[in-house]
Formats: structure tokens, sequence, C-alpha cells
């Protein structure tokens, strides 16, 4: 999770809807994988990687990102979390990449840089930001170069030589509500306002129905490939 955006909720981030909902779809997926131990790449707050430490059997987490003041260890539990502003090869079989792709120049070699420093038959779990024409001042706020269609995401992920195991869409029911505001946004915003983060603390009502919605979504997550919010792709070094 970006560190701006954990600034933004009061670091109170478990119980916003959107990350909570995000988290329930990612161990859906990775409940899968069974995962001993995690790269968490562009990790901020190391949100997604302490939530597996917590309900999957995953013993160990390296979380790397380059805004990291300091490096140091920690721990979840009696689980070991290392943070560190950059790594070098790394023994673990789940690297997840949440929300990180759009933020660098060249997605393909990011990604296989980092394919390259773990063994084969790594999983890897990556997701992005859907739909260039959801593009507003989210986007310039927190410094992304692009959003990506599903189709879009697989082709990065197969270029940079992974093997796709399963993509999906994720917030679809929530999409329209989105959709709305987004547009609404910038029909309305001021030209010289400045850009800001569209994620912040809801009503405890609406933070209910929001995280409803995705509930009510998750089963049949895994064969939306028409449209949300998020693409999640799932794929393994081979």
């Amino acid at each position: 999770m970006d560190l701006s955006e954990a600034a933004n909720l009061d670091n109170d981030i478990s119980s916003h809807w959107y990350y909570r909902s995000k988290a329930a779809a990612l161990i859906q997926w990775v409940t899968q994988i069974n995962p001993t131990a995690i790269l968490d790449v562009g990790a901020g707050s190391a949100f997604f990687s302490r939530f597996l430490l917590r309900h999957t059997d995953a013993q160990e987490a390296w979380c790397v990102d380059i805004n990291y003041v300091l490096e140091f260890n920690d721990s979840e539990g009696s689980k070991p979390v290392h943070y560190r502003k950059a790594i070098g090869p790394v023994n673990c079989d789940l690297v997840l990449m949440m929300d990180v792709l759009e933020h660098v120049d060249n997605d393909v070699k990011f990604l296989k840089d980092y394919m390259e420093k773990v063994p084969q038959g790594t999983r890897f779990v990556v997701t992005v930001p859907a739909f260039h024409f959801l593009w507003g001042a989210h986007d310039v706020f927190l410094q992304h170069k692009r959003r990506y269609s599903l189709k879009q995401l697989e082709k990065v992920v197969a270029e940079a030589g992974l093997t796709i195991d399963h993509s999906a869409y994720f917030f679809a029911l929530v999409f329209p509500f989105s959709l709305v505001t987004r547009f609404a946004a910038a029909w309305f915003r001021p030209v010289d306002k400045p850009s800001k983060s569209q994620l912040k603390l809801h009503h405890p009502v609406v933070n209910w129905f929001l995280s409803a919605c995705c509930r009510f979504e998750l089963p049949i997550m895994p064969i939306n490939r028409l449209a949300g919010l998020t693409v999640f792709c799932v794929a393994t070094r081979t």
C-alpha cells in the first residue's frame, strides 16, 4: 500500500472497504498457492504481506520499497518481516506486486528483473488499476504512468517471461459508482486545483455497503474478464 494513502486513512487501513476487500480477493488467489516466504515489491506499509503472514502458512516476508527511509527488521507475530530499499536474489515462493507496475517507466523490464531474482516455480500476484478512461486526479497524485486493461496486463506479464495462470477484474460491482464519481470530479474540478488521492475514510454505512458489494462479488471474481477497478493476474516463473 502506498505510504501517502496510509496517511490519508490515518493508518486505519484494515477497516477501509477498498483494502479490506482487496485483501479478501488476494487471499482467495493465494490460498491455492500456500506460500512459505513472500517477496512484497513496492510494499509501502506492508499491509498485504502482513495480512498474508496472519492468514496463511507463510513464515517470512521481505518488503522492498525505494521510499523507505530506513532498512530494518520487524515481525508479524513470531514471523519475521524485513524492510529493504532494494534486494538481490531471494529464496521465496510468492512475489506480490500490488499496484506497482503503473509507477515504473518500463513495466516489462521491471517485472523481468524481479523474476530473475527468485527461483523457478515462484508464483507472482500482480495487480494494477484498470482502464485508462478512468484516469483522474487520483492517478496524478500517486504518480501513475498508466492504467491497464486485462489484456494489456497479460501482455506485459507474458513479455516478461512469466506463464499466466489466472487473470480477472475485481471491484466490478462498485465500478459504476466509481465511473460516475470520477467523471463528475473531472468535469467539475477547477483546472488549477491540486491533484489528490480519492481514497478517504467514509461514513460507516457507506463503508459497510461497499464492503458488502465486494464480498458478494468474490465468488464470481475468477471468471470476470469484463470490467472492474483492478486487474489481478497470477503467474508462474517456469
